[in-house]
């Protein structure tokens, strides 16, 4: 069959590339198409466009490039015109995956969405166009079952594929002599993210807390999607950089500091006591406190339905207050076993599965009815 794959992240990326060998191994005779990464193209995915070249953070970055948009999805439309899939896969990527699921549904093109868009943080209106353009939802978030079920939407939980990546990932006993770390000094983790727009916006503020932490190593977590030489202006006589190396790096960490998102999630599941940060332009801060719906911006309290970790969001994410909950984090041994504890609490809610293979077997299934 001919599966029609879109990811606009780099974490939609790396489970895109897992959900297609999975599929590759049910159907010999895959033949996939991607607007995607790197990692796609390695599972066999021809490429049609990079995430990066479609990479907008914000609500005020999104309308400003809106003629950029526009145009990626004109393309977008002709292409599935022009393959014909069996299936057009969409992974998370709302604002333009909906759009495109529009133009397929229309097209008489059979929709998955792997990995809900969340909705139930703002906007929870568009699970009615959901309902009307999707054929199949595959979730990965115990919660969003019972939220779209709430609408009369069956849904399929597939487990988590985060959990299974962290699971599988073997422990790395060189990781100190492969980059030339002190093995005695302890580690941490920042992890600013993976666009160059919440890196610049994160990572400056995130370093300012140098001085009081001269025992430890701060080591960031690059990515290969961006030029090495980027990562330079960061460098500090303190600070390193590992390009592809995050769950090395959350092995070894004592604690992290990390933008909001997936990595969170990593994070706990690697059992290292984190601070979440998060910052973007006033204008789109304003806009998103208008539409958000949930009390957290993290995976981890949005899973465990509490605060297990501190958000430092906005006005609230400065070098002062990261400093003191740094401190927390790294020497309060009572608040380390609560966060410990609620890590545990996310893992058993999770579950264990094998995610992405679930997804493909269910899938196909879906495919051959």
């Amino acid at each position: 069959m001919k599966y029609y794959l879109i990811a606009g992240e780099r974490s939609g990326d790396f489970h895109a590339a897992r959900l297609m060998r999975a599929l590759k191994q049910r159907d010999t005779q895959a033949e996939f198409r991607c607007w995607g990464g790197d990692m796609m193209e390695e599972a066999g995915g021809t490429m049609v466009h990079h995430y990066q070249e479609m990479a907008i953070m914000g609500f005020l970055e999104a309308a400003t490039s809106i003629f950029k948009f526009r145009r990626f999805l004109k393309e977008c439309e002709q292409d599935l015109l022009a393959n014909k899939p069996d299936v057009l896969i969409l992974v998370d990527y709302a604002g333009f995956n909906l759009r495109v699921a529009k133009f397929a549904k229309a097209h008489g093109i059979k929709v998955f969405y792997y990995i809900s868009p969340k909705i139930w943080a703002w906007n929870q209106g568009r699970v009615h166009k959901i309902k009307a353009l999707v054929d199949r939802m595959f979730v990965i978030l115990p919660f969003e079952r019972e939220f779209y079920q709430r609408f009369g939407y069956d849904v399929d939980y597939i487990g988590n594929p985060t959990a299974d990546a962290v699971h599988e990932h073997a422990l790395s006993d060189d990781f100190h002599q492969r980059n030339g770390f002190d093995p005695k000094r302890p580690i941490i983790a920042v992890l600013p993210g993976s666009r160059k727009q919440e890196i610049e916006e994160m990572l400056f503020e995130m370093l300012r807390i140098l001085p009081p932490f001269l025992d430890y190593q701060f080591v960031v977590a690059g990515v290969s999607n961006l030029d090495p030489a980027y990562y330079r202006h960061f460098e500090r006589i303190n600070v390193r950089i590992v390009v592809d190396q995050t769950y090395d790096l959350l092995r070894h960490a004592k604690a992290a500091i990390v933008t909001s998102g997936t990595a969170t999630l990593e994070t706990a599941l690697f059992d290292v006591p984190q601070v979440v940060c998060y910052r973007t332009s006033a204008v789109s801060y304003q806009l998103a406190k208008s539409f958000i719906k949930v009390k957290y911006i993290s995976l981890v309290n949005l899973i465990a339905d509490r605060e297990v970790v501190k958000e430092l969001i906005q006005g609230d994410f400065t070098a002062r207050n990261l400093v003191i909950e740094l401190h927390k984090v790294l020497d309060d041994e009572k608040y380390i076993a609560q966060v410990k504890a609620g890590y545990a609490e996310i893992r058993e809610k999770l579950g264990r599965t094998n995610a992405a293979d679930k997804a493909a077997e269910l899938m196909v299934g879906y495919l051959k009815k």
